[in-house]
């Protein structure tokens, strides 16, 4: 196999055309392997194969830097850069991540997990490459880097922030490279051989010299130089414009090349060679099929874009799933509720930020499309426009994940929480998220919203109470937020529990003398798995569902901290103003100071990639870690966790 020769982007430099198509179908077949064995990003990756390859050949890694966007579709180039041998451990628990990362290899230029961010970065690097040229700083001289390119897809440039890195790459004249991936369109018939013609003699040097030359010409002639100049370059801006879908890139101050096939490697190797020594921003444009090479992921390119194990000659099981609510995902039951809550309240509509299937709107979108939005890659804009919603008496729901409802967090506030505006979070993928790693994993979402007045924050111990936190939030005259994790359902023996909520108040569970535990969301099961395990032990545990984060129920923490003088609190969130320190704030204000509390929750750190399981193990959040703690805490003499 030629992949076992592939120790470094120089070793691919040595083979033919022929070996390099060769190649990419051995590429392809490992990565839909690997994939189906650990779970990962399918469609995005097998996409990109021949122009990972491609770009790898014509330019030296790591002195020139290949930005990837999101990152999601990095697999090939991992491959390329000195990680087959370590290709199995993807996205496992101390193995290679599913993402760039800059701690992993000098290849990988910068870190990414998030979508729109390779345009800026890469246009940041070029200007720090052109500030130490000139700079007396003489242990960064081996630091600057040659040629930068930037490779977003189509998805990403929906995001306000891809606009602005192109808007002020035009401004500065960089000799930035973007790599439009566009997978959501095929070349016509009309464009195709046409198109190639086209890029060969856009890219050519012949072409970019005569037009320079020709405007300088043109330029000097007295009185009606100028004018003639700008005649002849309307007229060239029509012409490629009539062929080629550049004009906005090239109104931005790039040279738009394309589309061309993404798939081409000697295309892709001739057009790359011949801007390779551009001198000013250029944007090629490259078509790509998503999920390309493997039938399945053709078929379904966004069932495919983040999946879990499968069988490769099967693909995705993708049978009904099972109606009863132990089996449903949380995001299942979001949305099935919901659907439910708008057919008889016209007033809810949905927003979402290109996570439809995600969040589980898709049967909200089937029965109501006009009352469902997707923006795009753009959150910042989803807040804001469910914000002009509410203001009008709408009840917009907001669902994106923990990790990406980051990104719009001045909206949250300004546009949100200022004007009090009965707007619904729902934010998905809260807590522990798994393998993706440090750039997925939701665990600030409390420390970020808690603060922030007039929001009611909630989080539920399982489906029934996620139920009726949704219909609680509708009610509400104002903003509230349901955080709840990526997976299942837990499911309760008692079906009445969970169902009848009151605003601000928390649930006792389990009475208990020796010790308790205030728990948040799907830490409740396992904190009640640890108080059984205690029992055994002689140790009576209180556990209490706190359920809401704000407004929280502080006469209950008052009542228990006058008779239980060791208090556990748990979340999935990172411990810096998180729930633990809501209830140290509260027990400090009433001034009880013969009370200790213990918190479990993530330090001061990002968590790695790895199941949910090997983490939650790792940083004490399941019932034997919780247990562990009670123990140990229990032997300790008074303290509080500050």
């Amino acid at each position: 196999m030629f992949i076992e020769k592939i120790n470094s982007p120089q070793d691919l430099k040595s083979l033919r055309f022929e070996d390099l198509n060769v190649l990419a179908e051995e590429i392809r077949n490992i990565i839909i392997e690997r994939v189906a064995v650990n779970g990962g990003h399918l469609s995005s990756n097998l996409g990109v194969v021949e122009l990972t390859m491609a770009l790898h050949y014509v330019f030296e890694s790591p002195f020139d830097k290949i930005v990837w966007d999101v990152g999601h579709q990095a697999y090939t180039h991992k491959l390329l850069t000195g990680r087959y041998k370590d290709f199995p451990t993807l996205r496992k628990h101390g193995g290679i991540s599913g993402f760039p990362r800059i701690t992993e290899s000098p290849h990988d230029a910068f870190g990414t997990g998030h979508s729109s961010t390779s345009i800026s970065a890469a246009l940041g690097m070029l200007e720090a490459r052109d500030i130490l040229k000139k700079s007396q700083i003489s242990n960064l001289k081996s630091q600057i880097p040659g040629k930068v390119i930037a490779v977003i897809g189509d998805g990403a440039l929906t995001a306000g922030l891809a606009f602005e890195g192109l808007n002020h790459a035009g401004h500065l004249k960089k000799d930035l490279i973007v790599i439009l991936n566009d997978n959501e369109m095929s070349i016509s018939p009309n464009v195709g051989a046409l198109s190639v013609y086209l890029n060969k003699v856009l890219t050519g040097t012949f072409y970019r010299k005569f037009k320079k030359e020709t405007k300088a010409l043109l330029g000097n002639i007295p009185k009606i130089g100028e004018s003639v100049a700008k005649i002849a370059e309307r007229a060239e801006g029509s012409l490629k414009g009539f062929f080629l879908p550049g004009g906005l890139f090239e109104d931005l101050g790039f040279n738009y090349i394309g589309p061309m096939d993404g798939h081409d490697i000697p295309l892709l190797v001739e057009t790359l060679s011949k801007l390779k020594d551009a001198t000013e921003p250029t944007l090629i444009h490259v078509v790509t099929k998503k999920g390309k090479g493997y039938k399945f992921s053709e078929e379904d390119p966004c069932g495919y874009h983040g999946t879990g194990p499968f069988e490769v000659g099967k693909g995705i099981d993708i049978s009904p799933p099972v109606q009863y609510e132990s089996e449903q995902t949380y995001g299942e039951i979001f949305g099935n509720t919901l659907t439910e809550i708008a057919s008889s309240d016209d007033r809810v509509v949905v927003i979402t930020a290109a996570m439809k299937e995600g969040t589980g709107l898709s049967l909200f979108a089937e029965k109501f499309p006009d009352r469902f939005y997707d923006v795009g890659i753009a959150e910042p804009h989803a807040v804001t426009f469910a914000a002009g919603l509410a203001v009008q008496g709408m009840k917009p729901v907001v669902a994106i994940y923990s990790t990406f409802l980051q990104r719009a967090y001045d909206e949250i506030v300004h546009d949100v929480c200022i004007q009090n505006l009965p707007v619904i979070f729902a934010i998905d993928r809260a807590g522990i998220v798994g393998e993706d790693g440090a750039t997925h994993q939701g665990l600030f979402d409390i420390s970020f919203l808690r603060h922030i007045p007039n929001i009611i924050f909630m989080a539920p111990k399982d489906g029934r109470e996620l139920k009726a936190m949704m219909r609680l939030a509708i009610a509400h005259d104002g903003p509230s937020a349901i955080r709840y994790p990526r997976g299942r359902s837990q499911k309760l023996e008692d079906k009445s529990q969970g169902t009848d909520i009151e605003m601000g108040k928390a649930e006792l569970l389990k009475e208990g003398d020796d010790i308790a535990i205030i728990a948040v969301g799907n830490t409740v099961h396992p904190s009640l798995k640890a108080a059984e395990m205690l029992k055994k032990d002689g140790i009576n545990t209180c556990v209490v569902n706190a359920r809401f984060i704000k407004p929280m129920d502080n006469d209950l923490i008052v009542n228990l901290s006058q008779r239980i003088k060791k208090i556990i609190t748990i979340e999935e969130n990172i411990l810096a103003g998180g729930f633990g320190s809501a209830v140290l704030e509260c027990i400090g204000k009433a001034g009880m100071n013969d009370v200790s509390i213990k918190r479990i929750g993530i330090d001061d750190g990002f968590v790695e990639h790895g199941s949910q399981k090997i983490l939650r193990n790792k940083y004490g959040l399941d019932d034997e870690g919780i247990y562990k703690t009670a123990l140990a805490f229990l032997k300790e003499s008074y303290v509080h966790d500050l």
